[in-house]
């Protein structure tokens, strides 16, 4: 019997632009040629939630209405979220998704939508310079080319928590000031690339190979 991966895609509903489902659709196919069938859930308004029932989360972009649609809802996952993070589990978060691990998103109205608070870092709106375009930067895993859009500048409170998941070398990234493209903490993965991010196929890999790993974890501990 083959053995199946359960994916939760947070919000897919709400939160997808630029092709951001195409993450899940490429880890399925990898984790396929691994020997393992995938079952992908959408965790969205109103649903019941506990992410130690997963092996991998995932959450995508979104346009400012619908994450202020989200960030209502959002907050009574936070506990389940952060333990699941702190527990060294892995997540990619796109975009919105990224901005919500955060403290807030503050608008160009002066409107602050309140993140998780999980992550220290915060992000903020600049509706007059927009980033937009092509992105290559290098990471661990090799280089990334991506694609960005987004006016929402992210800035570290805390770089002794926080690294960048990559160093830019066209682009903007975070912001236009830092040349740092994304966050890693543990084993979660933020990053304003869409494109989507996994057709780098090194990081998609990674990111595969980190999943079966969970997986392992949590069926051994199901069994005990």
């Amino acid at each position: 019997m083959t053995e199946v991966i359960k994916i939760a895609y947070l919000y897919e509903d709400l939160m997808n632009t630029y092709g951001d489902s195409g993450d899940v659709k490429i880890l399925s196919f990898l984790l396929k040629e691994q020997g393992y069938d995938t079952e992908v859930d959408n965790i969205s308004l109103g649903m019941e939630f506990n992410a130690f029932d997963y092996d991998f989360l995932f959450w995508g972009g979104g346009q400012d209405f619908e994450q202020s649609v989200v960030a209502t809802d959002l907050q009574r996952h936070r506990q389940t979220i952060q333990n699941y993070i702190e527990a060294d589990k892995p997540m990619l978060c796109i975009c919105g998704g990224y901005q919500f691990l955060g403290k807030y998103y503050e608008t160009s109205g002066g409107q602050t939508i309140q993140g998780l608070d999980i992550l220290p870092f915060h992000t903020v709106y600049k509706a007059d310079s927009r980033m937009i375009g092509d992105t290559e930067y290098k990471t661990e895993w090799g280089t990334v080319r991506a694609f960005e859009n987004h006016s929402g500048r992210t800035y570290f409170d805390d770089k002794t928590v926080l690294k960048p998941f990559g160093e830019m070398v066209e682009g903007y990234g975070n912001n236009p000031d830092d040349k740092q493209e994304g966050m890693r903490y543990k084993n979660v993965i933020g990053s304003y690339s869409h494109g989507p991010i996994l057709k780098n196929e090194n990081v998609a890999k990674a990111i595969a190979d980190r999943i079966v790993a969970a997986h392992k974890l949590r069926i051994t501990a199901t069994v005990k």
